[in-house]
C-alpha cells in the first residue's frame, strides 16, 4: 500500500502507458462528512441493519439513516485504527463520521487511502481529552492524492482482491485451529 500511494508502484492503461499524474484535494471538497444521531442505547440485539459504533464491532439496529456507499470512522477512541466500508442501508453513532456522496473519487480507493494515510494526520491534529478526539475540520482538511478514476478502480480492485485472499486464509486458519483443538481433546481424554 505504501508503494501504491507514494506512486512508486503505478498501474498502466490498456495501451501500456502510465495514467496522468495524481492531483491533490481536501477530503471535504470531494465528499460529504457528517456524524450520526444515534446512541449505543439505540442498538437492538436482533436488529436488521448494521449499526456502526466507535469500535471494530458492528452492532445491529432496526432503523437506517443512510442507504448507499460510505466509509465510517470513529470520532474518538481508536482514531486511525477503525475503518468500515459499506454499500447499503445502515445507521451510525453520534460520534462516528460518515464519509459519503463522493465527487470524482472511488469510495473503495478512498477507503484504502484512509487506512494507509489518515492516522498520522488525525493524531497530529487530534483534540486531547480523556481519549483522542476528532473534529470535523480535521477530517475535511485531510489532503488526498487522487489518480484518475480508472487508476483508482485498478488500485481498489487490486487491494480488494488481497483482502479477499486474507479473509479466506484467515477462515482456513480458524478451521485448522478448531480441528487441532478437537484432536487434542480426543488425544488427552
Amino acid at each position: 500500500m505504501k508503494k501504491i500511494f507514494n506512486q512508486e508502484l503505478r498501474f498502466k492503461d490498456r495501451n501500456g502507458k502510465y495514467y496522468p499524474e495524481w492531483k491533490e484535494n481536501k477530503l471535504g471538497n470531494i465528499s460529504q462528512i457528517q456524524t450520526g444521531n444515534k446512541d449505543l442505547e439505540d442498538k437492538k440485539e436482533d436488529g436488521i441493519y448494521p449499526f456502526f459504533v466507535r469500535s471494530k464491532n458492528i452492532e445491529k439496529i432496526d432503523t437506517f439513516s443512510y442507504d448507499g456507499e460510505a466509509i465510517l470512522i470513529p470520532g474518538d477512541g481508536k482514531i486511525g485504527e477503525v475503518y468500515h466500508y459499506i454499500n447499503g442501508k445502515f445507521d451510525y453513532h453520534q460520534r462516528v463520521y460518515k464519509i459519503s456522496n463522493f465527487i470524482n473519487i472511488s469510495c473503495k480507493y478512498l477507503y484504502y487511502y484512509l487506512q494507509k494515510n489518515f492516522k498520522k494526520h488525525a493524531l497530529t491534529y487530534t483534540v486531547k481529552a480523556t481519549v483522542d478526539s476528532l473534529r470535523l475540520p480535521i477530517i475535511k482538511d485531510f489532503l488526498i492524492k487522487i489518480p484518475c478514476l480508472e487508476e483508482q478502480q485498478k488500485i481498489a480492485d487490486f487491494l480488494s482482491s488481497i483482502d479477499d485472499k486474507i479473509e479466506k486464509l484467515s477462515s482456513k486458519l480458524e478451521e485448522l485451529k478448531k480441528f487441532k483443538k478437537g484432536l487434542l481433546q480426543q488425544m488427552f481424554v
